[in-house]
């Protein structure tokens, strides 16, 4: 698919057309089969022409087959939880990943955060540090040495006053001072002033004697001096310091280690539980169980929602002013709960203003997305054959362009974040009412994401969204603004009430009959994607001679007219209850209906 799809996107997306597309929609990922919608395009911006005429112009033609690639593309099957069911490479995986979660949990490196890496320019400062440091412990090594000479200079001059003219005396002089430096370098070594003092003094005495008999060498004076450094070496105080560690080091081997630290993650344990393993083969899925990746994966993610205070954020209060962008509503065919994120309430200057304006109001919208996405996680069944995943309906009706800027980069933080900490929770991605530029965005960035993606992206038009989703959803689980049954507050009928799907055919009537043999109240609920269609109904008698009763007078419904039509008849005698749709247009209608009958009270 990836190399199919490059050679388009490479003809007909130049290097200018890609810049303006790619910076837009970052908050979603698509498939390269491209459905594309009613070439209506009215009122583009100027800048957004040349990719009208690019992305456009193809797909008129083979519209039926691109939108039944895309459903043939939506391929993507779940894989079991059950442990047993895996294959063997993917067991010894999650045996492999348990082990190194549990020697971290042994260690407390969860709850211990890494020492992070230090950066170049650090290290250079901590170097320069160093140095410095022992630049000023070598000055400090030197400036006892510098004092000393003048001590010993002194008394030199003053035991000598008397061979001062003799002709020969300046080569012992000489000598001392040689002798002088060698001896506070190896002095210097003991950092204590009275040992100093001592050998200076006796390195005057060992020059008198020179001078007098003239026999002794400078290696002689050197012995004295090595004599008297040992002098010095008494302070055994760090050896009794030895003497206790031993001690404290048996008391200390003696202590137990702390236990392992208990690690939760939407309220399951990462180790000990059932549900532990559904949550470990997330990660593992998420880095196709590459083990050593996964478990970097995982500690990333514990230390980010300790740092982003995920437990506080739960009972924050972050108000209900996006609960028409992002809200839950009923469940898909495999009972996977539906999240929709309706993107065309941003159009609303006032909210988007509220929203995205400032860094702050980004902020907090991204605290409310993440809030909202844990309180529904919390919701899901993690057992090993349990629902944990959702299913993703993204209204893209109205949707801002690529021009959003302050909208794109909050959509780009919370994308990254939802990709790093919330592995795989989308069982299918459902895109309808799909714009011309979000078709161009699929085309080119479709070749970087992996198949198992792409496999659970499905796209559609405006004129195919209900159609689209009644495949992954029943009609009764549909919102009606998305051309469902589905309607807020008390009504009739709920979701636990089947919806029967028909297709009207072209220049065709079809009649939907309720026969009855006792008394009662029929209620039914009915509609016609996109209508344009007549409806009539009536109760006809069983009885020979009884008259017909016109329950609905026959007229005809436009698209902007009510979306469901809702009424009720009480059946006094024996008969039936029949609705007619009256097809006069060209093209296919999808016809919903339910009912019910509740016997009469009279």
């Amino acid at each position: 698919m990836a190399e199919e799809t490059q050679k388009p996107e490479a003809a007909a997306a130049p290097a200018p057309v890609e810049e303006v597309v790619v910076e837009k929609p970052v908050s979603q990922k698509e498939l390269p089969p491209a459905p594309v919608p009613e070439p209506e395009t009215p009122e583009k911006p100027a800048k957004e022409e040349s990719v009208v005429e690019e992305v456009v112009p193809e797909p008129e033609k083979p519209k039926p087959v691109e939108e039944e690639k895309i459903a043939q593309s939506a391929s993507f099957k779940e894989e079991s939880n059950v442990v047993g069911e895996l294959p063997d490479p993917q067991k010894k995986a999650l045996d492999e990943l348990k082990q190194l979660i549990q020697e971290a949990l042994n260690k407390h490196e969860f709850t211990a955060p890494p020492p992070p890496p230090p950066a170049k320019e650090e290290e250079k400062e901590k170097e320069k540090a160093a140095e410095e440091k022992k630049e000023e412990e070598k000055v400090a090594a030197e400036e006892p040495k510098a004092e000393e000479p003048p001590k010993t200079e002194e008394p030199k001059a003053e035991e000598k006053p008397e061979e001062a003219a003799k002709s020969e005396p300046e080569k012992p002089v000489e000598a001392t001072p040689e002798i002088e430096t060698k001896e506070e370098e190896k002095v210097a070594a003991p950092a204590a002033e009275a040992s100093e003092t001592v050998v200076v003094a006796e390195v005057v005495e060992k020059v008198s004697v020179v001078d007098e008999d003239g026999a002794k060498t400078v290696e002689a004076i050197e012995e004295t001096i090595v004599a008297s450094k040992t002098e010095p070496a008494e302070p055994e105080a760090p050896a009794k310091e030895a003497e206790v560690t031993p001690a404290e080091e048996t008391k200390e081997a003696e202590v137990p280690p702390p236990p392992p630290e208990e690690v939760f993650i939407w309220g399951i344990p990462l180790l000990g539980d059932e549900k532990s393993d559904t949550i470990l083969l997330k990660f593992l899925r998420a880095r196709d169980f590459k083990v050593k990746d996964a478990f970097t994966m995982i500690k990333n993610t514990v230390r980010w929602r300790k740092d982003f205070g995920i437990d506080a954020l739960l009972e924050e209060d972050l108000g209900n002013e996006l609960e028409k962008v992002v809200f839950m509503h009923g469940f898909d065919k495999e009972c996977h709960p539906v999240c929709y994120n309706v993107f065309g309430e941003f159009q609303k200057k006032e909210l988007y203003q509220n929203t995205f304006s400032d860094d702050e109001k980004r902020t907090k919208f991204l605290r409310w997305r993440i809030q909202f996405l844990e309180k529904s996680i919390r919701k899901l069944d993690f057992s090993p054959s349990g629902i944990c995943t959702i299913v993703q309906v993204n209204d893209l009706k109205n949707s801002p362009g690529p021009g959003k800027r302050e909208l794109r980069i909050a959509t780009n933080q919370a994308l990254h974040l939802l990709q790093d900490n919330y592995p795989e929770f989308v069982a299918k991605q459902v895109f309808i009412n799909v714009p011309w530029w979000y078709l161009a965005f699929n085309r080119m960035i479709s070749p970087f994401l992996t198949q198992r993606t792409k496999s659970k992206f499905v796209f559609a038009g405006p004129s195919k969204s209900a159609e689209t989703l009644f495949k992954y959803i029943a009609p009764e689980q549909v919102p009606v603004q998305y051309g469902g049954l589905s309607r807020e507050g008390e009504q009739e009928f709920t979701t636990a009430d089947p919806v029967t799907e028909v297709t009207v055919k072209p220049a065709t009537k079809h009649a939907i009959e309720f026969p009855f043999t006792e008394t009662g109240i029929l209620s039914w609920e009915l509609r016609v994607l996109g209508w344009d269609v007549s409806y009539g109904a009536e109760f006809i008698p069983s009885a020979e001679g009884s008259y017909t009763v016109i329950v609905s007078k026959t007229r005809k419904v436009a698209p902007a007219d009510e979306p469901v039509i809702c009424d009720t008849f009480k059946v006094g005698e024996p008969g039936k209850v029949v609705l007619t749709i009256d097809n006069q247009s060209s093209k296919k209608k999808k016809l919903l209906y339910r009912s019910k009958t509740k016997p009469s009270s009279e």
